[in-house]
């Protein structure tokens, strides 16, 4: 993963060459083999969390199921905490846009129900569900966690930023704060109190946002 420039890509898949670090979220990424392998290994280490969770996910398991050596793995990725850091970090690199639905409680509102659409089918919420469980056992895990949702969090500022321009949202609102507590109560249900989150809880998340918005509560200390 520290490499800096690429090797003669060899013959067989199992030989595939390192490469430099891998981009930011939301960058593009490289194309060919390298991406290929890339993304084979992301598969691998989603199917993996999902089937048995960060503790029971293995180098092994990584290899046999991406169809990468493990001589590989370890040369480009250092290790398994490394491969579900990357993994994170390709999952953050697509060209997803909030909602505009040309109002702010409609916005917020879209955006409380793709976290709950997100959850709504257990297997699709298998793999999202076991990287906030790697994140509290492995710290390079919890570093990509962390810009996965900086970067998640940072394209959904224009959703405030445009209520702001129509009036809609006191100047100085900080947006960030905004998009973290639409999704906050959501992720609580989900993560801490394993409680069911539908349309109803997306709704109700998006409707306190919103009041609290208009409320003045999330003014930036400059703005007070």
């Amino acid at each position: 993963m520290n490499d800096s420039s690429e090797q003669p890509v060899p013959a067989a898949a199992s030989e595939t060459p390192t490469t430099s670090a891998p981009p930011a979220p939301g960058s593009r990424r490289p194309g060919g083999r390298t991406a290929r392998t890339r993304a084979a290994v992301r598969d691998a280490v989603l199917t993996g969390l999902a089937e048995h969770g960060y503790p029971g996910l293995s180098v092994e398991y990584v290899a046999e199921h991406s169809g990468v050596h493990k001589t590989t793995l370890y040369r480009r990725w250092g290790s398994l905490e490394g491969m579900v850091a990357d993994a994170l970090d390709l999952a953050g690199e697509d060209d997803w846009t909030p909602p505009d639905t040309g109002s702010l409680a409609g916005d917020l509102g879209a955006l409380a129900r793709e976290v709950s659409d997100a959850f709504a089918d257990p297997a699709a919420a298998a793999g999202p569900t076991a990287f906030v469980g790697a994140a509290f056992q492995s710290p390079r895990a919890a570093e990509a966690l962390h810009a996965f949702y900086a970067e998640r969090f940072r394209r959904c500022e224009p959703v405030v930023e445009r209520a702001v321009a129509r009036g809609e949202a006191p100047p100085g609102t900080d947006a960030g704060a905004v998009v973290r507590a639409v999704s906050a109560p959501l992720f609580l249900r989900l993560f801490v109190t394993r409680e069911p989150v539908g349309a109803a809880e997306a709704d109700q998340a998006a409707a306190a946002a919103l009041a609290a918005v208009e409320a003045g509560a999330f003014l930036t200390q400059e703005a007070r």
